[in-house]
């Protein structure tokens, strides 16, 4: 049997016969004069057996019923109301109504006790208010608590500032204080331990936080709010807020945690440092039991609905983050985006629906689903534009495909095959034709340079991109700065080739020059031999001429 319902059933009736019994046969000692029929002086009222029976010179008191105050002497300004009632008090400033309410109550005073056995085992309690049957029954010397409901509080004796509102409420307490429970059973088996622990409590709602015991600092609005928190006693589950019917009412030893919007929570257990607002926010959430589930936000109805065993993930929206289940790090902001990330992490998806079929992970989406129709969606980024902080030995250029994704132009070995030289592959640029152009969305009409993709299909499929219907949509200018260097780089060996030759027959002619020169040389130094010779020839000649004898005359006799 559940304990509670079991102490419900065995609430000690004998206590209060046996101290009706003693009243009964305690000795006359002094009455008051005549006997009790109505009003006395001092302000006095007292009706019923031996009511105010001990009274000497306290004021302003009213006793009705059966020993009611029948032992207060110097007391003021008490009213008891009920068989029974303040029967063995002294203090001052007491209110009861009902049969055996505050029947103990010794120097307490300023208490209020309405319902029969109210506040009935208190002493020396102050400031405290009981409204119904056996509310705060068990009070002994708590202060400033209030009870309202049958068996409200009943168990509380030393705790101070709890307040209680309806049956069963914070039943169980005994010494833990400011403890708030709005709602029948709220709070119910609340510091059944008696340890003093489950402090500082607010419950508001039918079995809002009924089952916590030891734990401390919790917030449950809302029927069956936080209803199985600290169930295990391990007094691990604090500080959890749960606003809303059904919020975080799994909930078991998590910590920490926020629930606001009906079944936020819902079925989490041991999961800690979540935050779910919306109508079904982070349901499922660690209803696994692997306390693995923790530090997730969700905002939206059905936020991370289907979320067990995740950790750090972010979803705003309505549905948003939906179909994550134990994936980690994902933030997730738009209506239905994330639906299908399943176990993948790390993802950040911006935007209604964003978010492919399958599961994925590390990877950033925003409004990647728009319109792809030219110039039926635009993207607008602060913060780029005329902007000089940039490092720019690590600037890459990105490129975007069809499907929006964003990646930098790679170049290493490392992320490539099938490599071998362009050759001739490059001439094809040769045929192209560069034009002039204006674009037809340019209103300021700025002249530009360019080629006309449909031109460059017709000469090289390959080096355009294609829209989605697959009609060119532009050029793949960065391929064709590729065979653009190729075809330099092959006109420039060429050049070097003809340099080559030039400045080998270059070298040729010097050398016939100097051929020539050293020709031209000799030939002076053969003149100048010659001339030499033909000099010394005429001085021979000269000398001969001269030693040649004179020719004589032979006279013939005939």
């Amino acid at each position: 049997m559940n304990p509670l319902i079991q102490l419900k059933q065995t609430t000690p009736i004998f206590l209060v016969a046996c101290l009706l019994a003693c009243f009964g046969l305690s000795p006359a000692a002094r009455a008051v004069e005549p006997p009790p029929d109505g009003g006395y002086n001092g302000g006095t009222t007292a009706e019923g057996a031996n009511a105010l029976f001990r009274l000497t010179e306290g004021g302003f008191n009213t006793a009705i019923g059966w020993f009611s105050l029948s032992t207060v002497t110097t007391g003021n300004n008490n009213t008891g109301v009920g068989a029974g009632t303040l029967a063995l008090n002294t203090g001052d400033n007491n209110t009861v109504t009902g049969a055996g309410a505050l029947l103990v109550n010794t120097t307490g005073g300023f208490n209020t006790a309405d319902g029969a056995f109210a506040l009935f085992g208190n002493t020396t309690g102050l400031w405290n208010t009981a409204n119904g049957g056996a509310a705060l029954f068990s009070n002994t010397t708590g202060d400033f608590n209030t009870a309202n409901g049958f068996e409200a509080l009943f168990s509380n004796t030393t705790a101070n500032a709890n307040t209680a509102n309806g049956i069963f409420a914070l039943f169980s307490n005994t010494n833990a204080a400011a403890n708030t429970a709005v709602g029948s059973s709220a709070l119910e088996a609340n510091d059944s331990t008696g340890n003093g622990l489950a402090s500082g409590n607010t419950a508001v709602g039918a079995f809002a936080l009924q089952f916590n015991v030891d734990s401390f600092g919790n917030t449950a609005v809302g029927f069956n709010a936080l209803l199985s928190n600290d169930s295990s006693g391990n007094a691990l589950a604090d500080a959890n807020t749960a606003v809303g019917y059904l919020a975080l009412q799994g909930n078991v030893d998590g910590s920490s945690n926020t629930a606001i919007g009906r079944s936020a929570l819902i079925l989490n257990v041991f999961g800690g440092n979540n935050t779910a607002i919306g109508d079904g926010a982070l349901f499922n959430n660690d209803s696994t039991g692997n306390a693995l589930g923790r530090f997730n936000t969700a905002v939206g109805t059905s936020a991370l609905l289907s979320n067990t065993d995740g950790a750090f993930n972010v979803a705003v929206g309505g549905g948003a983050g939906g179909g994550i289940t134990t994936g980690n790090g994902n933030v997730v902001v738009g209506d239905g985006a994330g639906f299908s990330i399943g176990a993948g992490s790390n993802n950040t998806y911006v935007g209604e629906l964003v978010g492919p079929a399958f599961s994925e992970s590390n990877t950033v989406r925003i409004a990647d689903n728009l319109p792809t129709t030219f110039g039926a969606s635009a993207c607008h980024i602060g913060g780029i534009w005329d902007q000089a902080s940039i490092d720019p030995a690590t600037t890459v250029p990105v490129l975007v495909d069809q499907f929006g994704t964003l990646a930098q132009f790679v170049s290493s070995r490392r992320y490539k095959h099938d490599i071998k030289p362009m050759d001739k592959a490059s001439e094809a640029i040769l045929a192209l034709k560069p034009v002039t152009f204006h674009y037809n969305s340019d209103k300021k009409n700025t002249p530009c340079f360019g080629l006309i993709a449909e031109d460059v299909a017709a000469v090289n499929p390959e080096l355009v991109v294609r829209d989605k219907e697959g009609k060119p949509s532009t050029v793949r200018y960065e391929q064709i700065n590729a065979m653009l260097l190729n075809e330099f780089l092959k006109e420039h060996k060429k050049v070097e080739e003809q340099q080559s030759k030039i400045e080998n027959q270059q070298a040729a002619i010097a050398e016939l020059k100097s051929t020539v020169a050293q020709q031209h040389k000799g030939m002076d130094v053969l003149t100048a031999q010659l001339k030499e010779q033909a000099a010394q020839i005429q001085k021979v000649s000269a000398q001969l001429e001269v030693s040649r004898p004179t020719p004589q005359t032979v006279l013939n006799d005939q």
